[in-house]
């Protein structure tokens, strides 16, 4: 598939660009000290991240003074395997040169199925900082090379924790996965027998 950068307009409809943050620090951090596995890992929180005067500075000005959690997504992969979206925001800092496959929470159909057709992929340089809107359907990053990648991702506290199980009352709690987390996983994605399974088509490789 095509690969279009996040400097493209075309991702204007999923989210922007944010400049003048001197992410140097989170960059250096995120190499020295974070795992880089042959599969993927995710963790929502990193005090020594969130400690850094660039993430107080986005606490500050970015997320408006609300409370925000630092963690990162490292590791290799070149799956689509789901589609997630927030209530908010979640902004990404790559570490890596990176590829996003993400989608709009528009396209998602009435019985909350998605076709993977509908997906776009866009390259993320090393070094840059976007904000991926709360409607855009994402998920783990895919590598750009063999290398693997590595990612920080910032999202408002609490944001894919465990969460209480909830008694459904909108067709759409069936895909609440975590807190402020909506998940539709796809067949071969070796998700959890929890997850709602409602991606269509082909689980997307880059």
């Amino acid at each position: 598939m095509e690969i279009k950068k996040v400097t493209d307009p075309a991702f204007k409809e999923y989210g922007k660009v944010v400049t003048g943050y001197d992410v140097s620090g989170l960059l250096a951090a995120m190499k020295e000290k974070t795992p880089l596995p042959d599969d993927v890992v995710y963790v929502a929180s990193v005090k020594e991240l969130e400690e850094l005067p660039v993430s107080k500075q986005m606490e500050k000005n970015l997320y408006g003074q609300y409370p925000i959690q630092v963690g990162y997504c490292n590791g290799h992969n070149r799956k689509l395997n789901a589609l997630e979206y927030h209530r908010t925001s979640e902004v990404n800092v790559a570490v890596t040169d990176m590829v996003l496959l993400i989608g709009r929470q528009q396209d998602i159909e009435a019985d909350y199925t998605y076709d993977t057709s509908n997906v776009e992929a866009f390259l993320v340089p090393a070094g840059t900082v976007i904000e991926v809107y709360a409607t855009t359907l994402h998920y783990a990053p895919c590598q750009a090379d063999d290398g693997g990648f590595r990612c920080v991702i910032i999202l408002p506290a609490g944001t894919n924790f465990d969460m209480e199980p909830v008694e459904e009352v909108f067709g759409e709690d069936r895909l609440l996965f975590a807190k402020n987390k909506w998940l539709i996983g796809h067949a071969e994605g070796g998700l959890p027998e929890n997850a709602f399974i409602g991606l269509k088509g082909e689980n997307i490789t880059v």
